[in-house]
């Protein structure tokens, strides 16, 4: 019930900037969590940051905290992950999840009920 489109993905320069979005759809795709989790070849899926349907709570993991930020547009129902400062670290790729429900402590585990298809990012220095 829920479809999600990433999109901003690409190839830069440790540094630089980039912003993330996950387009969500469908008919309960409002009433989701949405998080963004990213993997590294030869690593397992790990949590990013994640938001509230209305965007009035968020968590971002600590590897990532003061570089990244996520932010939710309502209105059009896009969640984006601004990166700041992106460290060839952050090379990955990166997916957008939404589940119902989850709280504090564990909305950072996998356990998302829908998955996007990922965007690439690639980070050279």
């Amino acid at each position: 019930q829920v479809q999600l489109v990433e999109s901003g993905g690409g190839l830069v320069q440790a540094g630089d900037s980039l912003r993330l979005s996950c387009a969500a759809s469908g008919p309960t795709s409002r009433a989701v969590i949405v998080g963004w989790f990213r993997q590294a070849p030869g690593k397992e899926r790990g949590f990013v940051a994640a938001i509230n349907r209305s965007g009035g709570w968020t968590s971002v993991a600590d590897s990532v905290k003061g570089r990244f930020a996520i932010s939710r547009d309502v209105r059009n129902n896009i969640v984006h992950l601004q990166m700041n400062t992106i460290e060839s670290e952050d090379t990955a790729v990166y997916y957008c999840a939404a589940r119902y429900a989850c709280s504090a402590n564990d909305c950072s585990d996998p356990s998302y009920d829908y998955w996007g298809q990922g965007t690439q990012v690639t980070v050279s220095s």
